[in-house]
């Protein structure tokens, strides 16, 4: 009988050939260009459904958007503190004020209202595997969950020392991103543990790397580092200049980081170390 561990290098023997990377294979991050110049203060970032890339400009109060051609136009302004940013299942786009302790939703035909009040100083912002909206609640220590009516519920909570990001993998465990501590692992029963302090200050930008790890922005730093669910952590680009958000493409092998330092979107090609 051939066993789980058997067949696992069996597949990381064969991966090469067949011209995928192995299991759990390390990866690097390749900067190939500039996407766009000029951003004020960017915290929120992701691909729209028409892979442009949208930016949420803290210190302009607007949300933007970043044609393939580098051109820029502006989608919501007089925003107060916009932080976090994701795109909705059905292609609405969600802001966290960070200032406002509030979400806004806005429709794919343009119209803004508030989705959910009465946070505690949200930033990040994903989606988990049910749909639902999940918020970095930094005052709280918590991750939210708010379903499609804004009904919210504590998804993770834990060892988390002010929260800024999270994502939710496929298995249903979460990774959280804390400014003032590490990166925390969650199983799907939301109780979160530090496994990483490799940091000098995880940012908010966090994005799932494969199965079993995530990319997360050293925002007190210049890397972006890719953590595992053991803990391991590992640089994958480095040379920023306080990177703060991330977006990766739908197929995993781009990605897009923008410096608070330069206010600089910049393009990376993901590649097999």
């Amino acid at each position: 009988m051939i066993t789980r561990r058997k067949a696992l290098a069996m597949m990381a023997a064969i991966a090469p050939a067949l011209g995928v990377p192995a299991f759990g294979a390390p990866l690097r991050w390749n900067r190939d260009r500039i996407i766009a110049k000029g951003l004020s203060s960017p915290v929120g970032m992701a691909f729209d459904r028409e892979g442009r890339l949208l930016v949420a400009n803290w210190s302009a109060g607007t949300v933007v958007s970043v044609a393939a051609t580098g051109d820029v136009s502006v989608l919501a302004a007089d925003l107060n503190g916009p932080s976090g940013l994701a795109l909705g299942p059905n292609g609405d786009i969600y802001i966290a004020s960070y200032s406002g302790d509030l979400i806004w939703r806005i429709s794919r035909s343009g119209q803004r209202e508030v989705f959910v009040r009465g946070l505690g100083t949200p930033a990040g912002l994903s989606f988990d595997l049910r749909g639902r909206l999940l918020i970095a609640n930094r005052r709280t220590n918590q991750i939210l969950a708010a379903d499609e009516k804004g009904h919210l519920s504590i998804a993770v909570e834990g060892d988390l020392e002010t929260p800024v990001g999270a994502v939710q993998l496929a298995d249903g465990s979460y990774f959280v991103s804390n400014i003032n501590g590490g990166v925390a692992f969650a199983g799907s029963d939301g109780r979160a543990r530090t496994v990483s302090r490799e940091f000098a200050q995880p940012g908010p930008g966090i994005g799932i790397a494969d199965e079993n790890s995530v990319y997360v922005v050293d925002y007190g730093g210049t890397e972006v580092k890719q953590v595992r669910k053991d803990g391991h952590t590992q640089v994958v680009a480095n040379g920023l200049r306080s990177p703060v958000c991330l977006a990766i493409s739908a197929d995993r092998s781009a990605a897009v980081v923008a410096d608070w330092g330069t206010n600089t979107a910049y393009g990376f090609r993901v590649v097999t170390a």
